[in-house]
């Protein structure tokens, strides 16, 4: 069981608000350069912040602001560490984590009532992509929606000093809008090839909320010869793909409010070998991942599992620090 509290009359240090179409941070205009973060060292399937130093490292030297979590980080040490680098967090609850802080069992508003107050964290995200999952929800995907608003609201009853957000798959409907007017940032995991530029008028015509690239880039591994890009690992194509993506992005600054790039370091850990690399991973025919419509799972990094810089990371580097 949990106990819905509302706001104690204390405030953070740091206010995140919604004001039109832009996220403020202190009253100041954020624009998210990001990463989606889930490290997982090689041989383990579970996730792990023995590289965080490192990592964080990293990451300032490509001029990130925010690390995307797929799950909640419930570890002080691990969220001040953030803060110290002048960084955000966002924070995702998923539906059904057996009571680990998820939306079916309530649990959720336990972990913003313990971390409302922490410096680091930018706002709370609900979902990933769950509305290519309607068998989650009994076939229905209003299901999902009318959760999502139940849960973004109570969030705002418990913190309204940072806002509610989602990760939906691709540009969400009018339906999903209507059923979860109390999200406040619509994330959007988009593949388009690279260019995701429509995206942004797309979204403009349907809402004057904010939105972002909750998920866009590319792996490093080509699965048939393309466009001159050889099979196997090719650096030079990702490095290509995520130049012309994030061109995009930046250009579009008065719709978007930023990316978090899939992802930071390469995910071993999605195959049965979690000892090695390997390719492996599919998109439907057709499917928007840069340049073969292959998903090989374990090439998403922007640096390798012994964290050398991949011909992304400068991409990146160069996005993320001259704007």
């Amino acid at each position: 069981m949990f106990a819905l509290v509302a706001c104690d009359g204390q405030s953070p240090s740091t206010s995140v608000k919604v004001v039109g179409r832009q996220i403020l941070v202190d009253d100041e205009a954020f624009f998210i350069k990001g990463f989606c973060y889930h490290p997982v060292p090689a041989g383990q399937k579970m996730r792990s912040f023995e590289s965080l130093d490192t990592d964080l490292a990293l990451m300032k030297e490509a001029g990130v602001n925010t690390l995307r979590f797929y799950q909640p980080v419930d570890d002080v040490e691990v969220l001040d560490a953030i803060a110290q680098q002048g960084m955000k967090a966002i924070i995702s609850f998923g539906y059904n984590q057996k009571g680990f802080y998820d939306v079916l069992s309530g649990s959720f508003v336990n972990y913003i009532q313990k971390y409302k107050m922490h410096p680091a964290i930018l706002f709370w995200e609900f979902g990933n992509e769950y509305n290519y999952h309607p068998e989650w929800f009994d076939g229905d995907l209003k299901n999902w929606y009318e959760a999502l608003n139940t849960a973004a609201e109570k969030a705002k009853l418990l913190d309204p000093y940072h806002p509610t957000a989602t990760a939906h798959g691709e540009l969400p409907d009018s339906l999903a809008l209507a059923l979860a007017p109390e999200v406040d940032i619509w994330g959007m995991n988009v593949y388009r090839w690279d260019n995701p530029e429509a995206i942004f008028n797309e979204w403009e015509a349907l809402s004057d909320k904010p939105m972002y690239l909750s998920e866009a880039g590319a792996d490093s591994y080509m699965s048939l010869e393309n466009m001159d890009y050889a099979v196997g690992p090719n650096e030079k194509m990702q490095a290509d793909a995520i130049r012309h993506i994030l061109d995009d992005i930046f250009q579009n600054r008065k719709i978007g409010s930023g990316v978090a790039i899939f992802a930071f370091v390469d995910e071993w850990w999605k195959s049965d070998d979690v000892n090695s690399q390997t390719p492996g991973g599919w998109a439907p025919a057709g499917g928007g991942v840069p340049y073969d419509g292959a998903a090989n799972e374990e090439y998403w990094g922007i640096v390798k599992m012994d964290r050398s810089k991949k011909e992304a990371f400068e991409v990146v580097k160069h996005f993320y620090t001259m704007f």
